[in-house]
């Protein structure tokens, strides 16, 4: 038995109503693990996704970068002349109380910084291309991240799921079992001790007549 109780009507109601909020808790809690799972479902689709784009457009880039440094040098003095990002804003939002970052930036279509005459075609695709990842990483950091969080809420969901259906609701229900049982035995106890008086006083009465 879980907890020692003492075997009254209050108790076992209290019993009932504890079991009957535990089994509640337990049906939203397991509610709660399914959202989560499937809201992180699609994330890791969405994330792989956007992983293979990265790596398509990574490679194109660096060869790209690769022939305009052969052809035109090294860039180095090109590349300090495209500005730092500065749209990025994070917020969140809640999925079943779990908080997910949702990033927000300006997406621009990118701005030549940089003199035509000191580049070549493969610095455009590059640049191009390195304008494009940094969209995709943007998404992907927002994605990965929310996918970590979801785990970490679904292990939390699932280990108090657990805990109610292996622990809290057998002893609820092994203390209801209890206390009913022993008032069930008080009731018939009780019955058989008022048959034992009813019949001492009839046989009482007819001595008397």
């Amino acid at each position: 038995m879980a907890e020692q109780v003492f075997p009254t009507k209050g108790n076992l109601l209290a019993t009932r109503k504890s079991l009957a909020l535990a089994r509640l808790g337990y049906d939203l809690m397991d509610r709660k693990r399914s959202i989560l799972i499937r809201e992180m479902m699609l994330l890791i689709d969405q994330a792989k996704t956007v992983r293979d784009e990265i790596d398509e457009t990574y490679k194109t880039a660096y060869k790209a970068l690769q022939r305009a440094n052969m052809t035109q040098g090294l860039c180095d003095e090109v590349a300090r002349c495209i500005p730092e990002e500065q749209s990025i804003r994070i917020t969140y939002r809640s999925v079943m109380g779990v908080e997910i970052p949702h990033i927000l930036y300006e997406k621009r279509d990118p701005a030549l910084s940089y003199s035509l005459g000191s580049t070549n075609s493969q610095h455009d695709i590059a640049y191009l291309c390195f304008d494009r990842c940094k969209y995709l990483t943007i998404t992907l950091a927002e994605v990965e991240n929310s996918v970590y969080r979801l785990a970490v809420a679904i292990k939390k969901a699932q280990r108090r799921a657990n805990a109610l259906q292996n622990i809290i609701i057998p002893g609820f229900e092994e203390n209801e079992a209890f206390i009913s049982g022993a008032l069930e035995e008080k009731e018939r106890e009780e019955f058989s001790r008022l048959k034992v008086i009813r019949h001492t006083k009839m046989k009482a009465v007819n001595s008397e007549e």
